[in-house]
């Protein structure tokens, strides 16, 4: 285990009773209650002192209403520093009245994310409108994360490009596929997209694309040691995501299989990578 405290940078909390998040629906032991009283729980024997909360695809009427509610957790255990909220970028313009109410929710809100990873299009993400939706966050000083599988990769790159004043966080390395230890095209997407300065890595989910059942830390290294090498050790972050990593894992057998994945590193860039990137990176 890391010898300091971490900073969590990707932490979902959730109450399917109080709102309606329907692709919990398939998964009987993600569809329960998982608040701050069960993160404590789980996180037994890590010491997490901060936590970047992020949205967690509430059926869409419920979006606002998730980022004030995650905002009043806050008030419940200030660990947590910021949220990651959702927001129809899709809209384009239409979509500042939007972003004019989220950020006056909570100085919290720190990024947006609209997920990407189940469009059956696979260049939705191009789309003018949701590329305007993505460089208006600049203006509001909020980040984009980006959730994809690996076969939309390609067209994140050409969406990064497109804002230039945006800043990008990839969360869970782009979800290679580590289960089939296939690396390419995800190999060279990731250095495409570790070229552009605006965009950062997120070192999570990774557990989640291994086998289930049969993960061994051998199989996660190839994946973690190409992004730190592409992104280096100032632009790369680390995220539990709980609690869907419980899928496959526990909380603190995540944090050390990623521990012994990057032994190797200096002190200051495992001190980047678990926790003080996220700091910059998310203006906590």
């Amino acid at each position: 285990m890391p010898d300091f405290p971490i900073l969590d940078a990707h932490v979902h909390l959730w109450d399917p009773e109080h709102f309606r998040i329907p692709w919990l629906d398939d998964t009987e032991l993600l569809n329960r209650r998982y608040g701050l009283q069960e993160y404590q729980q789980y996180t037994q024997g890590v010491s997490v002192e901060g936590m970047v909360y992020v949205e967690v695809d509430v059926d869409p009427h419920y979006a606002l209403a998730e980022a004030k509610w995650a905002a009043e957790q806050a008030a419940k255990d200030s660990r947590l520093l910021g949220i990651v909220a959702h927001a129809p970028l899709e809209f384009g313009e239409r979509v500042r009245a939007y972003l004019d109410t989220l950020v006056q929710i909570s100085p919290l809100i720190k990024g947006v994310r609209r997920l990407l990873q189940s469009e059956a299009d696979s260049a939705y993400g191009l789309r003018p409108d949701f590329v305007r939706g993505v460089q208006l966050l600049a203006e509001y000083q909020l980040s984009f994360d980006i959730c994809v599988r690996h076969g939309q990769l390609s067209s994140m790159v050409e969406l990064v490009c497109a804002c230039p004043e945006t800043t990008f966080i990839l969360d869970h390395i782009g979800k290679p596929d580590i289960q089939g230890h296939i690396l390419e095209p995800w190999y060279d997407d990731i250095k495409a997209l570790a070229a552009f300065s605006n965009v950062v890595c997120k070192i999570s989910g990774l557990v989640t694309e291994a086998d289930h059942e049969h993960w061994q830390i051998e199989d996660l290294a190839p994946y973690v040691s190409h992004v730190i090498a592409s992104f280096g050790e100032d632009r790369v972050l680390f995220g539990g995501d709980w609690p869907v990593v419980l899928e496959t894992t526990s909380y603190p057998r995540w944090v050390e299989a990623l521990d012994v994945v990057t032994a190797d590193l200096s002190v200051v860039a495992k001190r980047k990578l678990w926790n003080e990137n996220a700091r910059h990176v998310y203006l906590l």
